[in-house]
């Protein structure tokens, strides 16, 4: 199987193991189509994404185009190198219908999670945001309709109280690159029937916006609990306290009671009652500071019991 000539699409780090695997697994892969690089950091100096560099690593060709849609370059490039498959892991743009038409087995997508549940743009903190005890990676075949095509295969991934998006996000594209080597030969070989999804069962997920980081606590401590996780490491679930915006980075829910964003405790402990139970947070990041515990903040902020957050 290792001879199939494999064209990979995808841009950020959550790509970069699939694209490796690939590689590694003696698949032939003659492009690497990718987002163009985009101004990053505090200088906006251009940043290529992940997915670029490691292609680069490999000495595999990359190809940065603006748009897909009617773009002859593009269908040159693919029409000249004759993929036997085309593997897309978020890319990030909707693929035309004569990009999916080229190739002989087709387009297929690395999904991270169980389709036909958080089709969209963020199905990693979405399924934590929702309280999900488990997800997972889906590998499908891809249409002209979002995240809507024949599942190929899955496979499920737990979600651990103390994971946030990151840790799931590597988890995820770990389980989704080995996922994405062993369905290939099966799927390409007729072994595998693929299956179309359930639309009754179907939800889907916006792109995360960072106003959506925003804590209303009136809101129960465990869905600001699962939030702050959601949200680690962007945009981050924040709130003001004396006018200063703080970014609220680690926090447990427990039982207690009080005003919605009220300070109920402030020694040793940071603990802020919700509109259900309260909050103890463990890590915060002051604007333009680091992050520090919550003890430092009641230390330095001089934090006390009855002072609110979200004023």
């Amino acid at each position: 199987m290792s001879n199939l000539k494999v064209v990979f699409m995808g841009t950020p780090e959550f790509a970069v193991p699939s694209l490796k695997k690939l590689v590694e697994s003696g698949y032939e892969v003659p492009l690497v189509v990718t987002q163009p690089d985009k101004p990053a950091g505090r200088g906006k100096k251009l940043t290529p994404p992940p997915v670029k560099v490691t292609a680069q690593e490999f000495g595999i060709p990359v190809y940065q185009p603006e748009k897909l849609k009617e773009n002859e370059e593009l269908k040159g490039l693919l029409e000249e190198v004759s993929p036997d498959l085309i593997v897309v892991a978020a890319y990030g743009k909707i693929l035309p219908k004569w990009l999916l038409e080229l190739p002989r087995f087709g387009v297929i997508n690395v999904h991270a999670s169980l389709l036909p549940k958080y089709r969209g743009a963020s199905p990693i903190q979405s399924a934590i945001l929702n309280g999900e005890t488990e997800t997972g990676i889906t590998i499908m075949k891809v249409t002209e309709r979002l995240d809507a095509g024949d599942i190929i295969s899955q496979e499920r991934v737990p979600i651990n109280p103390e994971d946030n998006a990151q840790t799931l996000h590597d988890k995820l594209s770990k389980v989704g690159a080995l996922l994405l080597v062993k369905t290939i030969p099966l799927y390409v070989s007729g072994e595998i029937k693929p299956v179309p999804q359930n639309e009754e069962e179907a939800t889907y997920c916006t792109q995360i916006k960072k106003e959506m980081g925003r804590i209303d606590w009136r809101r129960s401590s465990q869905e600001i609990f699962n939030m702050v996780r959601a949200f680690t490491p962007w945009p981050s679930a924040f709130t003001e306290f004396k006018g200063k915006r703080i970014k609220i980075t680690k926090a447990i829910p427990i039982s207690g009671r009080g005003e919605p964003g009220e300070v109920v405790r402030a020694d040793k402990e940071l603990i802020v009652a919700t509109g259900e139970g309260a909050l103890r947070i463990e890590r915060l990041k002051p604007e333009g500071r680091r992050e520090i515990s919550g003890e430092e903040f009641v230390r330095g902020y001089r934090v006390s019991v009855g002072d609110k957050f979200g004023d």
